[in-house]
């Protein structure tokens, strides 16, 4: 066989597959049987191994996953990717209706209506016929590059019949089913349950092993064609039919709904469905249909004016309250909780509930044996709202918080209203200082939650953060333990070895520093750029940093002149962590920007200010909050006040944000 041959062949075969892909993960049908289909897909294989230099890089083999990922790269949204604005009763619907009635001097206004997925916000771009990457929300500005977990959805297409460029957005979730069945797996494998599917279907596309989306069941529904205008639609509800006729899947239950009554109704019927969808939703969503109007319409700095959200208020449910008990938190802070009747509310069995302190209690007037109303805060945190008085029978008790600690037996002091354990070595403390460490936004040591710490700190294996990093030395300690494998545990060995590659914000953030939250922890490292230079930081240069203040740098300089903290990330060094920042700032030493310390003020209009910030500071700018004689820059929006009349005394450079925009523009083309 010839190679032209050769290629024509894998080419059809990529081609055949990709169709009956759609027909059974589209579609709901197929046309071929799963035998003749696995025959396309083996001999698809078997060619790409032979002759690797025609494999399409959108190959439908790679929808199983492919090798791991060191990292995922960065990249700008070619249009900003903002989020919608919330309404939350028929009021504010009401109102947002008669804003856009107003702005476009219409009577009636055509919307489209859509289930408000509750899911990872996504933006795939295709060209020439061919998807380029996708690309995941990011801060709007700039997102993360996860084509490859994403292709492992089999119901999205690699090729479409549009050849012209075109991006489509849209929300990768994970279904009630598969969650069910993939904490069913990880209970049986000692890991950390998923509270719910939006952070499934999150933790699986960001995962630097693309296998672990593949074996997520995850799915997608695509809601909007960013530049549906350019292809000549001019309908947002026929925008929709066009990602249908090209095989995209977009959702059946969306509306075309004229004026306001229809709004409503739509609301009053999926509040009733809600629990009937086999997917979760958060709310619906309200759009304009014509695009043309969406320019008239304009945007706010955060969010479109011809769109909104409606939330479903929290769902409310009763339970018993059947007892209280307290936690000590990596901090020291003792906490109490409610244990309750286990009750199903959105989506999930609580059976445990934070009351966040003693003051807490007595304001809600809780006892212990209390018919308690539950309901989880934004759908997620439960979160116990009160107490039914006539269901009271005299047999609830009042509830005092204890004077010493649950866990180490110590005192517990009250500070400013609060409770804390002041003992450094009390082993809740500890627990609770390992599971911040592994946790998702730190070292990402995935298995390693909150049931697996407390039982291997139970069983002596570990005692301290850098214990962590012997566990390979534990193996066959840990398999003698139920539920554990060769597999499970060499997983998890697995993902404590990725961890030492970890960026340096994620460690300064996993280290748990007393008011470090994550965006500290990325501005420290951004700064210092390694862990040597960040501890021998003197408080002065710390507050030198616009975000930091006298409280946080006290804190810092503190944790890092600490005999203890010294001797942890010794340990950790002789590990091998990696102690270096890894960002992929694309500073650019040409840049206008460069070096330069800038000042925003006004209010800006295409980027909020956290965002403008984040960009000029990701290519080597400095962001201050206040004008003096060394700002080099001032970026002024409307309602610019004493800041703008500074600059203007001063003599600095003031440029409005079109401007700045110009120069990140030419900055990039010149890449």
């Amino acid at each position: 066989m010839e190679l032209s041959d050769i290629k024509k062949r894998m080419e059809e075969l990529a081609s055949l597959i990709e169709k009956y892909n759609r027909e059974y993960y589209v579609d709901n049908a197929s046309s071929i049987s799963d035998a003749d289909f696995d025959a396309l897909m083996n001999e698809l294989r078997d060619l790409e191994k032979r002759y690797p230099q025609f494999k399409s890089k959108n190959s439908p083999t790679e929808r199983v996953g492919g090798e791991v990922q060191s990292e995922f790269r960065k990249i700008p949204h070619k249009r900003l990717m903002l989020s919608l604005g919330n309404v939350y009763n028929e009021d504010e619907i009401t109102a947002f209706d008669r804003r856009i009635r107003d702005a476009l001097r219409e009577p009636i206004v055509d919307y489209v209506g859509e289930m408000k997925i509750d899911g990872l916000g996504m933006s795939l771009v295709y060209e020439g016929g061919e998807l380029q990457y996708a690309v995941t929300r990011g801060d709007g500005v700039m997102g993360e590059d996860v084509t490859k977990n994403v292709i492992t959805i089999k119901s999205i297409p690699l090729k479409v019949k549009e050849k012209r460029p075109f991006e489509v957005r849209g929300e990768v979730y994970m279904p009630k089913a598969s969650l069910l069945s993939l904490n069913d797996e990880r209970k049986a494998a000692h890991e950390s349950l998923f509270a719910n599917a939006r952070n499934a279907a999150a933790g699986s596309i960001r995962n630097l092993d693309p296998r672990v989306a593949a074996s997520r069941k995850l799915e997608a529904y695509w809601y909007y064609l960013v530049n549906a205008r350019e292809l000549g639609i001019h309908s947002h509800w026929e925008a929709l039919s066009f990602l249908d006729e090209l095989g995209f899947r977009t959702n059946h239950e969306r509306r075309k709904l004229a004026g306001l009554a229809p709004m409503l109704d739509y609301v009053r019927e999926y509040t009733e469905k809600r629990p009937s969808l086999d997917y979760d939703i958060d709310g619906l969503v309200f759009k304009v249909d014509d695009l043309d109007s969406y320019d008239e319409l304009g945007y706010t700095a955060r969010e479109p004016r011809w769109a909104t959200a409606y939330k479903f208020p929290p769902e409310e449910v009763k339970t018993k309250l059947l007892d209280i008990f307290v936690t000590i938190g990596r901090t020291g802070r003792a906490t109490p909780n409610a244990v309750l009747s286990p009750v199903r509310v959105a989506g999930s069995l609580v059976q445990r509930a934070t009351l966040n302190n003693e003051n807490f209690i007595v304001d809600k007037g809780l006892k212990v044996g209390d018919t308690v109303i539950l309901r989880k805060a934004a759908d997620v945190i439960p979160e116990v709202v009160g107490y039914v008085e006539k269901d009271r029978d005299g047999s609830e008790r009042e509830w005092r918080m204890p004077e010493t600690c649950p866990v180490c037996g110590g005192p517990l002091t009250r500070v400013k209203g609060l409770h804390y354990c002041l003992n450094p070595h009390c082993g809740s403390r500890k627990i609770e200082a390992i599971i911040h460490f592994s946790s998702r936004n730190a070292m990402d040591i995935d298995g390693m939650g909150e049931s697996v710490v407390e039982e291997f700190f139970g069983e002596g294996f570990i005692h301290d953060i850098p214990d962590l990093y012997d566990l390979e030395n534990r193996a066959s300690d840990i398999k003698s333990l139920d539920g554990w494998s060769d597999k499970s545990i060499n997983s998890l060995i697995a993902a404590i070895e990725a961890s030492k590659k970890q960026s340096l914000e994620r460690l300064v953030y996993g280290l748990g520093i007393k008011e470090v939250g994550e965006k500290t922890a990325k501005s420290l490292a951004r700064r210092f750029k390694n862990m040597d230079a960040l501890m021998d930081a003197k408080e002065e240069t710390l507050l030198e940093m616009d975000d930091i203040g006298p409280i946080v740098a006290h804190s810092i300089f503190s944790y890092f002149h600490d005999e203890e903290n010294i001797a942890l990330i010794a340990k950790l060094r002789l590990h091998g962590l990696n102690m270096e920042y890894l960002g992929t700032d694309q500073v650019d030493v040409n840049s206008y920007f460069y070096k330069k310390t800038v000042v925003l003020t006004g209010t800006l209009e295409r980027y909020s200010r956290d965002q403008m910030t984040e960009i000029l500071e990701g290519i080597g700018a400095k962001v201050s909050g206040s004008v003096s004689k060394k700002t080099d820059i001032v970026i002024a929006g409307p309602g610019a006040g004493s800041k703008l009349a500074k600059a203007q005394e001063l003599g600095i450079e003031v440029m409005d944000e079109k401007t700045a925009i110009d120069h990140l523009a030419r900055m990039n083309e010149g890449r």
